[in-house]
């Protein structure tokens, strides 16, 4: 990103209550963007948003991605530049539980998002975060590209390929790279692997569960062992989208269409060796119990392949996974000592900014 680009910005985020489009609202309101925010109430208790203040230094909206109406008047007052999409049901078991609740909020949640930029005639960029599991998961051990065929057996996966055929319709349709200078409006999706970091909370995630149960003092139950993911600090694929946001804000259709944010190989892992690190950093003895009962499919085997992103926007990941999981372990940490989590936030992003600086 150009340092200044995002100064005086107004940017609009949807699902900024959840954990990444807390860190996203709070990254980018340190950029000097006006920010403004469309989601529910926040999903967990406690809840990054509400820990560090964030509905109070940004324009805050409470409401439903589904709710088509509100979105678009909230769009409309909002007056963005560019928009950030992240609003979602983010959980594969919640999915199996609740599927029409799922396409719901993830497909016309998009439709409606994307409806209501049609009339909104201050927006030039728009990224739709969409999921790694988008693609048609053959267990393959190579990473997925953009160009792969995309799928899903669990109605979330499903759901999140859906998003990105909803999103390649709009461009297409109403907002086609052939007559941008008619319409001025650059889109694109973005796809990023398992993310970790303070401030997630969320049930049914690995490293909020092996949080809960260092707190609890309960033994740790986990699901599926051995399955591989791509695991990356939060901050990773933020950093991705922002800087996608600017490459479309300034060169328009270039950047349109669809986008891997991935960690390194060496960031690839399974479950269990994540389980023993983060234990290892808590001081805590290994040991978990494997849950064999009554569990909902899900992908054994999911790797990205970010080349794309690398090559033509500069991305390159910053923190390798034993990194990743100090600075959670840290934030986690300071949120038990009662610390100012803002401040806590502040100083790891402003660490992430200055890899690499002199």
């Amino acid at each position: 990103m150009t340092d200044g680009f995002y100064k005086g910005r107004k940017v609009f985020i949807t699902g900024h209550t959840g954990f990444k489009g807390s860190w996203l609202a709070i990254w980018l309101k340190k950029l000097g963007a006006e920010v403004s925010g469309f989601a529910l109430e926040p999903p967990t208790e406690p809840s990054m948003f509400e820990i560090c203040g964030i509905g109070e230094k940004i324009h805050s909206v409470t409401g439903d991605i589904r709710d088509r109406n509100g979105l678009e008047n909230a769009l409309l007052k909002a007056e963005p530049e560019i928009v950030f999409h992240l609003a979602a049901q983010p959980l594969v078991r919640v999915s199996y539980d609740r599927p029409a609740e799922t396409y719901e909020t993830n497909v016309m949640g998009t439709v409606n998002l994307l409806d209501a930029i049609r009339r909104c005639p201050s927006v030039r960029a728009v990224v739709v975060v969409t999921s790694d599991k988008c693609y048609e998961n053959t267990e393959s051990s190579s990473g997925y590209r953009e160009t792969d065929r995309l799928g899903g057996y669990d109605p979330y996966s499903s759901s999140k390929a859906c998003q990105e055929l909803v999103t390649s319709a709009y461009i297409n349709s109403f907002f086609n790279t052939a007559e941008y200078s008619r319409h001025g409006v650059a889109i694109a999706t973005a796809r990023a692997g398992n993310v970790i970091g303070g401030g997630d909370f969320a049930q049914d995630r690995l490293v909020p569960d092996i949080i809960r149960s260092i707190i609890s003092g309960e033994q740790l139950r986990i699901r599926y062992p051995r399955a591989v993911r791509p695991w990356q600090h939060v901050m990773e694929p933020l950093f991705g989208y922002m800087t996608l946001a600017q490459k479309l804000y300034t060169d328009g259709p270039a950047y349109s269409g669809a986008w891997n944010f991935g960690p390194d190989q060496g960031s690839i892992k399974t479950v269990e060796w994540i389980v023993g690190r983060l234990l290892d950093y808590f001081g805590r003895e290994y040991g978990y119990v494997a849950d064999t009962e009554n569990n909902p499919h899900e992908t054994n085997c999911l790797m990205l392949d970010s080349a794309k992103a690398k090559q033509l926007l500069g991305f390159r990941p910053r923190l390798d996974i034993e990194k990743a999981l100090e600075k959670t372990a840290y934030w986690t940490t300071a949120f038990l000592d009662k610390a100012d989590m803002m401040r806590v936030t502040l100083e790891q992003i402003d660490e992430y900014e200055n890899i690499g600086n002199p």
